[in-house]
């Protein structure tokens, strides 16, 4: 039974493990840059929002509703990834935001961690404007109320990396478990923040698609390594005594003599 779940996670997370456990040796924080300034600028955001001055300034600056016009939420969409959920304990946030971006970071590279998350939050903020036109009574819509419920902040980018990431290092079993939980949550608590999740996972599985299909045509399959050059092999050494030096080796010495004839 050890042995099996040993097997199991070797397969799931092996792979996984290993390039993010090379990166951190190799380059400790300095591997996760990107990770490190977003979670300070998330930070930074609740600190700011939780004074009696910087409430506004923040919601001005990256919070997006769906009330809001559609030019104005497309700039505030880059910001918003960093602005954490008012309900929410700012510490949650902080602590998904280290490692789901900071394991992409390693594993993706720091422009299409950023990518990846980017279109996962977009995903959610035009699925919130969406809905809200479907109305209460569609499966996919959304009250009008919920027009002015604050988009969800980092949590739909760090779902969509996570699918994201356990697709590209075959961790299948765990991708699937991000969106059963996803579901789940919908199920229980049928509410924007957890439909915008679905929608981030959404695009994601798209940008997958498109990934695989891109590779299927050849068009991303990393070059094959050059065959490295056959080495002769080296000449064994003649064996026996070795000669001793002739007289033509000594001609260039004092010591040489003639021989000696009778």
């Amino acid at each position: 039974m050890r042995s099996s779940l040993g097997d199991f996670a070797r397969r799931e997370w092996g792979p996984l493990y290993a390039t993010v456990r090379a990166g951190l040796v190799a380059r400790r924080w300095r591997a996760i840059p990107m990770t490190l300034g977003a979670v300070c600028l998330t930070a930074l955001f609740q600190i700011v929002q939780n004074q009696d001055w910087g409430y506004q300034p923040v919601q001005d600056i990256g919070s997006v509703r769906a009330v809001d016009p559609l030019g104005l939420a497309l700039l505030r969409t880059p910001l918003s990834l960093f602005v954490p959920a008012l309900d929410l304990p700012v510490w949650g946030a902080l602590a998904q935001v280290l490692l789901v971006f900071g394991i992409a970071e390693i594993c993706l590279g720091r422009w299409r961690t950023l990518a990846i998350a980017y279109v996962a939050t977009l995903a959610g903020t035009l699925y919130a404007r969406a809905a809200v036109a479907l109305g209460p009574d569609g499966p996919f819509g959304l009250p009008a109320s919920d027009a002015q419920v604050v988009d969800t902040g980092p949590s739909a980018a760090v779902v969509g990396l996570a699918v994201y990431v356990c697709w590209r290092y075959r961790a299948r079993w765990t991708g699937a478990l991000v969106i059963v939980a996803m579901v789940v949550e919908v199920l229980i608590k049928n509410n924007l923040a957890g439909k915008e999740h679905l929608a981030a996972i959404a695009a994601v599985l798209l940008v997958i698609a498109g990934t695989r299909w891109r590779e299927r045509r050849g068009g991303d399959q990393p070059p094959e390594p050059e065959p490295e050059p056959e080495s002769e092999p080296e000449p064994e050494p003649a064996s026996g005594p070795e000669p001793g030096p002739g007289p033509e080796m000594l001609a260039g010495t004092r010591s040489w003599k003639p021989p000696i004839t009778s």
